[in-house]
Protein backbone atom coordinates (compact mmCIF):
# COMPACT_ATOMS: atom_id res chain seq x y z
CA UNK A 1 0.00 0.00 0.00
CA UNK A 2 1.29 3.50 -0.95
CA UNK A 3 0.89 6.44 1.33
CA UNK A 4 1.59 10.07 0.62
CA UNK A 5 4.89 11.31 1.62
CA UNK A 6 3.31 14.80 3.31
CA UNK A 7 5.45 15.10 6.74
CA UNK A 8 7.97 12.81 6.69
CA UNK A 9 8.59 9.12 5.31
CA UNK A 10 5.12 8.34 5.06
CA UNK A 11 1.54 10.57 6.20
CA UNK A 12 1.63 8.41 10.15
CA UNK A 13 4.88 9.34 10.76
CA UNK A 14 4.20 12.17 12.34
CA UNK A 15 0.79 11.33 13.40
CA UNK A 16 1.31 7.88 14.58
CA UNK A 17 4.87 7.93 16.19
CA UNK A 18 4.77 5.13 18.63
CA UNK A 19 8.45 3.96 20.15
CA UNK A 20 9.60 0.38 18.59
CA UNK A 21 10.31 -1.88 20.72
CA UNK A 22 13.81 -2.89 18.73
CA UNK A 23 15.13 0.23 19.58
CA UNK A 24 15.21 -0.32 22.81
CA UNK A 25 18.20 -2.16 22.82
CA UNK A 26 20.24 -0.33 19.72
CA UNK A 27 22.45 3.25 20.38
CA UNK A 28 20.81 6.08 19.77
CA UNK A 29 21.17 8.37 17.05
CA UNK A 30 21.22 11.68 18.02
CA UNK A 31 22.46 13.16 15.08
CA UNK A 32 19.55 14.10 12.38
CA UNK A 33 17.35 12.01 14.43
CA UNK A 34 15.66 8.91 12.41
CA UNK A 35 17.34 9.82 9.54
CA UNK A 36 20.94 9.13 10.85
CA UNK A 37 21.38 5.28 8.46
CA UNK A 38 20.73 8.13 5.41
CA UNK A 39 23.63 9.84 6.01
CA UNK A 40 27.24 9.35 5.15
CA UNK A 41 26.21 8.01 1.60
CA UNK A 42 29.57 7.11 -0.09
CA UNK A 43 29.86 6.08 -4.17
CA UNK A 44 33.13 4.22 -4.98
CA UNK A 45 34.43 4.52 -8.30
CA UNK A 46 36.93 1.77 -9.41
CA UNK A 47 39.82 2.59 -12.14
CA UNK A 48 42.24 0.90 -13.21
CA UNK A 49 45.36 1.77 -10.55
CA UNK A 50 43.29 3.79 -8.28
CA UNK A 51 39.67 3.93 -6.47
CA UNK A 52 38.11 7.29 -6.14
CA UNK A 53 34.72 7.77 -3.33
CA UNK A 54 32.50 10.52 -2.87
CA UNK A 55 31.37 10.82 0.53
CA UNK A 56 28.38 13.00 1.51
CA UNK A 57 28.59 15.26 4.39
CA UNK A 58 26.24 18.03 4.14
CA UNK A 59 26.14 20.76 7.25
CA UNK A 60 30.14 19.39 8.19
CA UNK A 61 32.98 21.96 7.66
CA UNK A 62 36.32 20.45 7.43
CA UNK A 63 37.42 20.78 10.74
CA UNK A 64 34.98 18.84 11.96
CA UNK A 65 35.92 15.71 9.64
CA UNK A 66 38.73 13.53 10.96
CA UNK A 67 40.05 10.08 8.49
CA UNK A 68 42.18 7.21 10.14
CA UNK A 69 43.87 4.54 8.84
CA UNK A 70 44.85 0.92 11.40
CA UNK A 71 45.17 -2.56 10.00
CA UNK A 72 44.05 -1.52 6.87
CA UNK A 73 40.34 -0.08 7.20
CA UNK A 74 40.24 3.85 6.21
CA UNK A 75 37.46 5.08 9.18
CA UNK A 76 35.76 8.33 8.31
CA UNK A 77 34.89 10.75 11.48
CA UNK A 78 32.71 13.21 11.60
CA UNK A 79 31.25 15.22 14.30
CA UNK A 80 29.17 18.19 15.07
CA UNK A 81 27.60 20.25 17.66
CA UNK A 82 24.92 23.61 17.49
CA UNK A 83 25.88 25.97 19.55
CA UNK A 84 23.25 26.07 22.51
CA UNK A 85 21.04 29.10 21.33
CA UNK A 86 19.34 31.09 23.86
CA UNK A 87 15.75 32.58 23.36
CA UNK A 88 15.91 35.11 20.58
CA UNK A 89 13.35 37.62 20.36
CA UNK A 90 14.39 38.25 17.18
CA UNK A 91 14.09 34.90 15.95
CA UNK A 92 11.09 33.40 18.52
CA UNK A 93 10.18 30.23 20.12
CA UNK A 94 11.11 27.30 18.48
CA UNK A 95 8.64 25.07 17.78
CA UNK A 96 10.06 22.27 15.97
CA UNK A 97 14.22 21.69 16.28
CA UNK A 98 15.04 18.73 13.40
CA UNK A 99 19.07 19.50 13.50
CA UNK A 100 21.38 17.54 16.13
CA UNK A 101 24.40 17.61 17.15
CA UNK A 102 26.70 14.33 17.61
CA UNK A 103 28.83 12.24 15.87
CA UNK A 104 29.05 9.85 12.78
CA UNK A 105 31.61 7.39 11.38
CA UNK A 106 31.87 4.90 8.71
CA UNK A 107 34.96 2.10 7.96
CA UNK A 108 36.50 0.72 4.52
CA UNK A 109 38.72 -1.26 3.79
CA UNK A 110 41.57 -0.39 1.73
CA UNK A 111 44.29 -3.07 2.27
CA UNK A 112 47.12 -3.41 4.28
CA UNK A 113 49.20 -1.87 1.95
CA UNK A 114 48.10 1.22 1.46
CA UNK A 115 49.61 4.11 3.85
CA UNK A 116 48.10 7.65 5.02
CA UNK A 117 50.58 9.43 2.36
CA UNK A 118 49.17 7.06 -0.37
CA UNK A 119 45.47 8.62 0.51
CA UNK A 120 44.57 12.17 -1.40
CA UNK A 121 41.29 13.85 0.29
CA UNK A 122 39.95 17.16 -0.61
CA UNK A 123 36.80 18.94 0.84
CA UNK A 124 34.65 20.99 -1.50
CA UNK A 125 30.68 21.48 -1.10
CA UNK A 126 29.63 19.03 1.46
CA UNK A 127 31.36 16.32 -0.79
CA UNK A 128 34.29 14.61 1.10
CA UNK A 129 36.46 13.01 -2.46
CA UNK A 130 38.90 10.21 -1.25
CA UNK A 131 41.89 9.24 -4.29
CA UNK A 132 42.86 5.52 -2.97
CA UNK A 133 45.72 3.91 -4.72
CA UNK A 134 45.26 0.10 -5.46
CA UNK A 135 48.42 -2.48 -4.10
CA UNK A 136 48.56 -5.16 -4.63
CA UNK A 137 49.26 -7.64 -1.62
CA UNK A 138 53.27 -8.48 -1.88
CA UNK A 139 54.16 -12.02 -1.79
CA UNK A 140 56.89 -13.56 0.01
CA UNK A 141 59.72 -14.49 -2.42
CA UNK A 142 59.90 -18.28 -2.46
CA UNK A 143 63.41 -19.64 -0.61
CA UNK A 144 64.68 -23.01 -1.81
CA UNK A 145 66.32 -24.91 0.73
CA UNK A 146 69.04 -27.66 -0.48
CA UNK A 147 68.69 -31.01 0.98
CA UNK A 148 72.25 -32.25 2.11
CA UNK A 149 72.85 -35.95 1.48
Amino acid sequence: MLLPSLFGENLLDDWFDFPDPREYNQVEKKLYGRHANRLMKTDVHEHDDHYEMDIDLPGFKKEEIQLQLENGYLTVQAAKGLESEEKDQKKGRIIRQERYSGSMQRSFYVGDQVTEEDIKAKFEHGVLSLNIPKKEAQIPAKKTIMIEG
